[in-house]
């Protein structure tokens, strides 16, 4: 039985810790913390797979709710703004009009002014804004209620608005 969980693991690492590394990445340019991050959901997983509901949504879902709130809890931990990772020239192809997007929110003036947000200001505008989640969908991704998402999405703008006069 535990050989059987042990493969299991390894088949759901294999799968999605590549693009979790990808999308953390684009939170956090500390390739530690993305992997510390990365690291903790896994073990949550192992430790946790019993509290999956498999009629509930996709395990990928299931699994990026628990990576994203183990960064912004790493984040909180070393109390520092993460730099906003350098741009180089294997950027500067975007493999799609999304990463295109992405890459110019990151790397121009809106992705420093971003970059200068709070980890919780900075996580409900990329939830709700980039990885265009619902506030229902935020809320339960960040485990916050709604009212707290739409306030530190008002919050978030507010201070973009002052950051980029």
């Amino acid at each position: 039985m535990a050989a059987r969980r042990t493969e299991a693991l390894r088949v759901l690492h294999r799968r999605h810790a590549p693009w979790l590394r990808v999308r953390l990445a684009r939170r956090c340019a500390d390739p530690d913390l993305v992997d510390d991050a990365i690291q903790d959901t896994f073990v949550a997983v192992w430790r946790d797979a019993h509290r999956y509901r498999a009629g509930e949504g996709e395990a990928a879902a299931w699994i990026w709710t628990i990576a994203i709130r183990r960064l912004i809890s790493i984040m909180r931990g070393t109390r520092t703004t993460p730099p906003v990772t350098p741009l180089d020239d294997a950027h500067l192809v975007a493999e799609s009009a999304e990463d295109a997007v992405l890459v110019g929110v990151e790397h121009g003036d809106l992705g420093d002014a971003v970059a200068r947000l709070s980890p919780e200001l900075r996580a409900a505008v990329q939830a709700t804004v980039l990885d265009g989640l619902t506030v229902k969908e935020a809320a339960r991704l960040l485990g916050i209620p709604e009212g707290t998402v739409k306030t530190r999405v008002m919050r978030a703008k507010a201070r973009l608005r002052e950051y980029l006069a």
